[in-house]
């Protein structure tokens, strides 16, 4: 019988972190073994306490299809501009950061809801039209390591569309 791997919450900062590296590289030979690592990490993660101010981001995997996924997992390794978030805790709202921080945009509102971070993009109008059909959820799997799912909620939602993850500190 095959171990499972415990969830990445189960290591420091710096090892979740790593692991979260690791599983976006698994995630290109061993997809559903990486997912599945990915979705018990998320559900044994907690709300974020404390998260404002810039993070820097990871993309971690697609969950769209498996060809598709390898696909835009590799476009990715070569250009992704999203490079984190940035959090206002007391205004409960924040946007993304692009270009290595350079430019910010695609607001978004934050909320607790169901033991995540909500983040609600449809929340503000001025996002393009498909992106206020995604919601981000986050949670926190280590100190100052958050590991985020991208939910498509538009017709036949909601999907997972993706892994990602942030780090503050």
């Amino acid at each position: 019988m095959a171990t499972v791997a415990p969830p990445v919450t189960s290591v420091d900062a710096g090892g979740a972190w790593g692991r979260l590296a690791e599983l976006q590289e698994r995630a290109l030979h061993d997809r559903a073994g990486a997912l599945d690592e990915l979705a018990r990490t998320f559900d044994a993660g907690r709300v974020p306490a404390g998260l404002d101010g810039e993070t820097q981001g990871r993309f971690v995997a697609f969950c769209v299809r498996p060809g598709l996924d390898r696909a835009l997992a590799r476009l990715a390794r070569v250009w992704l501009p999203w490079s984190g978030k940035r959090f206002d805790a007391a205004a409960a709202r924040g946007e993304n950061l692009l270009l290595g921080g350079r430019i910010a945009g695609f607001g978004f509102r934050t909320r607790v809801e169901s033991g995540v971070l909500m983040i609600d993009y449809a929340a503000v109008r001025s996002n393009p039209r498909a992106l206020r059909q995604v919601r981000d959820e986050l949670v926190e799997i280590a100190p100052g390591v958050h590991l985020g799912q991208a939910l498509w909620t538009g017709r036949g939602g909601p999907a997972r569309l993706a892994y990602w993850a942030l780090r503050s500190g």
